[in-house]
């Protein structure tokens, strides 16, 4: 169940969005995500990339931000998403990238764009300790706006012997620039060992 007491509203957030459009988009995804959770554990990094993709249709249903119309962009390139009725070419401050990722603190990107960065954490939980019906968590939800200098480039460990994936670029000491950019924080949940899981006795 997403408690509202769960919500910092003191965190700054993207014009327009508020935590009562985040709030529907985690109880949506929640949901969804919970029927696909099988392709968690055939690649990981595929459903991360799922969760990020719910996260977009999600704002983009119940938000002033809207998946980018030029496919190729909302695909592709930067932005995900953008505020409504600002342009094809929108601000760095109207412009959001959803993520979704399993780790506590990383973001990794394909692109080093300064704008909106919202991260949706997860856990999958077989099971189903944390709440009935429901194997995947949003555990915490981050939301951060970043600058090009925030980012650093992560060389590709690919080569002609195979193996190693392609280039990305992450944040640089990714646990200081969250520190207070946590929107939403389940409180059931610890870290222990750079792993969520359940609080003991919840």
């Amino acid at each position: 169940m997403v408690r509202k007491d769960d919500f910092d509203h003191s965190v700054p957030l993207p014009p327009g969005i508020d935590c009562t459009a985040i709030r529907r988009a985690i109880e949506y995804m929640e949901k969804e995500l919970s029927d696909l959770v099988e392709i968690f554990h055939e690649q990981s990094n595929v459903f991360s990339a799922l969760v990020g993709i719910f996260g977009v249709r999600a704002l983009n249903a119940v938000s002033c931000y809207e998946k980018h119309r030029n496919i190729d962009t909302a695909q592709q390139r930067f932005p995900d998403l953008r505020r409504r009725g600002s342009g094809s070419i929108p601000s760095a401050n109207e412009s959001l990238e959803s993520k979704g990722s399993k780790r506590p603190w990383a973001i990794q990107s394909h692109y080093d764009h300064p704008g909106w960065y919202i991260v949706w954490r997860y856990l999958v939980d077989p099971t189903e300790s944390l709440e009935q019906g429901k194997q995947v968590i949003l555990w915490r939800v981050d939301v951060v706006f970043l600058q090009k200098t925030d980012w650093k480039y992560e060389k590709s460990k690919a080569g002609e012997t195979g193996g190693g994936r392609t280039h990305t670029f992450g944040v640089k000491k990714p646990s200081e620039i969250l520190r207070g950019k946590a929107v939403y924080v389940r409180k059931d949940v610890v870290v222990r060992n750079s792993k969520p899981i359940p609080r003991n006795g919840d």
